[in-house]
């Protein structure tokens, strides 16, 4: 801001001079103060001049509608939404987010610097602010192979950029504990260049959170119970509520929010479908869920907005007052939240549930498609086994969390496991997409459900290999191969044709189509995934796939390099 520009500001704030827009007839939701006062909204080049009694060249009235300050998803993989940033920005804001912290780890993973190069030229074509952190974790883990190795040295530059506001959730917290060279870099850097870290600290408490914490990681979005809430919230972190479409902590962990840990408690998404958001909506969702329990609405709204923004050190939003960013949402009460109105920057661009400013995309060319899969085959896909008792990777509904089970299955004559349709087991594998390893793991799954044909997607946090799952070997390898034809998404597969498919051409793991689409076609796949492979009903059958590799969430994944146990973090075989 310029010496012109800010006594402009000043003139309109006293005024001396017209504001460029006024909201009038607004009760205002002060954050601050946990107050609500009546008036007008004064802004003058995108800034707030003051709230009272003002005139300005365009006028609009609330008609006593409720303003509260934009609202801050603090944490989110825009990539789990399956649709790219522009478009991401045109499905949330009508729902009055004006800013997300956006951590492209899966685009990242896949793509690299590049990968993240478009994440930020794509964001720069949406009304949203989108605020980035640059991925901690590529690959997430040793135990895996990812499109890319990003270590403190790549990140040096990168992490400069204004629109990084510091370093991802660190999932690798047993480095961190263990003071391990590599994540030490990462932290070190981070410091140096004044810039936050994200934290991911599932199950870790006492001493070894005392670890993790003392390196100053400032977030934690993975807790599970009250007891972790507040064992972060004393070591100084911010804990971040979580509400999406994969995990719903929230309801349960509202219950530990108090008058007194309030302001360290942030509201996030970390993944949300198109078919939720358009559904339920986004943050409104959180707010009601929190109003709904008996949380006073304005410590509500102060999670949305003023705690989120004092977090990530975005001094410029987050409330109503004089000098700050005019990102606004006119509210028809504070129990529902459904948004009338949404200004970011001042500028009116939804309205009524619509957004209003035309949608450009960003060239994917640069990330198009990313498979580089060597010499597979059906006979990959053969499971070999030396006994009868094997370990299962078992599916428990609602979560992403897997239990270690133990089964007795059948052989044939050569050791092969053979399908017992009378058992919940089928095989599932990982091939690897990135480095032309041939690497193709398979292990056994149970409770998916599925009785007939094949499912393969490329969507498999964290390093986003291709996950098939299937009853027969043929199904198998006939989805996968289509999966590769079509630069990625997901393949479902009876009989070795299609039944239903959809393409995500972006790095393999995102549309270039637009979320009521990509809505259509998860549906579509979700409808012949139940009634033709009858997958169970209580199994969301895409997304429960994409965790069976995450091998940093309890208790057994299957990466493209074997069968591995969280809990011990080494390998083991399926034989038990």
């Amino acid at each position: 801001m310029g010496k012109t520009q800010l006594k402009k500001l000043v003139d309109v704030a006293s005024g001396r001079l017209p504001a460029d827009l006024v909201i009038k007839n607004c009760k205002v939701v002060n954050v601050y103060s946990g107050t609500i006062h009546e008036g007008d909204i004064a802004v003058c080049d995108g800034i707030i001049a003051g709230v009272g009694t003002y005139e300005g060249e365009t006028e609009i009235d609330a008609q006593g509608r409720y303003a509260a300050p934009g609202f801050i998803d603090s944490h989110i993989h825009i990539e789990s939404s399956y649709v790219t940033p522009e478009e991401m920005g045109r499905l949330v804001v009508p729902y009055g987010t004006t800013t997300i912290i956006a951590d492209p780890h899966e685009m990242v993973n896949v793509c690299g610097l590049k990968g993240l190069s478009f994440m930020l030229d794509a964001a720069s074509e949406t009304a949203l602010d989108i605020r980035f952190m640059i991925p901690s974790c590529v690959p997430a883990t040793p135990f895996e192979h990812a499109g890319a190795v990003i270590d403190a040295e790549a990140m040096r530059i990168p992490i400069a950029d204004e629109r990084i506001l510091g370093v991802g959730e660190f999932m690798d917290f047993p480095g961190v504990i263990n003071a391990e060279d590599g994540a030490m870099d990462k932290l070190l850097l981070a410091r140096k260049m004044g810039k936050l870290v994200d934290g991911h600290s599932p199950g870790v408490s006492g001493k070894a959170l005392n670890a993790y914490a003392s390196t100053l990681i400032h977030t934690d979005h993975e807790c599970s119970t009250i007891e972790e809430m507040h064992d972060r919230i004393d070591r100084g972190m911010y804990v971040l509520l979580r509400e999406g479409s994969a995990c719903h902590e929230l309801a349960h962990l509202l219950k530990g929010v108090t008058s007194a840990n309030s302001r360290r408690c942030l509201l996030c998404s970390d993944d949300r479908q198109p078919k939720t958001i358009l559904e339920k909506g986004h943050l409104d969702e959180h707010l009601r869920i929190l109003v709904h329990a008996g949380i006073d609405p304005i410590v509500a709204i102060q999670m949305a907005s003023l705690n989120a923004a004092e977090c990530f050190r975005l001094f410029d939003r987050g409330a109503i007052a004089p000098g700050l960013r005019a990102d606004i949402v006119l509210l028809d009460d504070l129990k529902e939240f459904k948004a009338d109105a949404v200004f970011i920057e001042g500028r009116l661009v939804a309205k009524q549930g619509n957004y209003l400013l035309e949608v450009t995309r960003h060239s994917i060319e640069q990330v198009r498609g990313s498979f580089h899969v060597k010499d597979f085959s059906v006979e990959k896909l053969r499971l070999k086994l030396t006994r009868d008792d094997v370990t299962t990777i078992d599916i428990l509904p609602g979560g992403v969390v897997t239990a270690k089970g133990k089964a007795r299955i059948a052989r044939d004559g050569q050791g092969l496991f053979i399908h017992d349709p009378s058992q919940d087991i089928v095989k599932v594998a990982v091939v690897e997409r990135h480095q032309a390893t041939g690497n193709v793991a398979v292990a056994l799954l149970r409770g998916y459900g599925i009785t007939e044909g094949a499912v393969a997607i490329s969507i498999a946090h964290d390093s986003h290999n291709i996950i098939v799952v299937g009853v027969n070997d043929d199904d198998m390898a006939a989805a996968v191969q289509s999966l590769t034809a079509q630069n990625g998404g997901m393949v479902l597969v009876k009989d070795r044709k299609i039944l239903a498919s959809m393409p995500m051409p972006v790095g393999g793991i995102m549309s270039d189509q637009s979320g009521e689409w990509v809505d259509r076609k998860l549906s579509e796949i979700h409808e012949v995934a139940y009634r033709e492979l009858h997958v169970k009903e209580d199994v969301e059958p895409i997304m429960t796939l994409c965790f069976m590799s995450l091998a940093v969430i309890p208790e057994v994944k299957l990466t493209d390099m074997g069968l591995f146990d969280v809990t011990t973090f080494s390998f083991i075989a399926v034989e038990a």
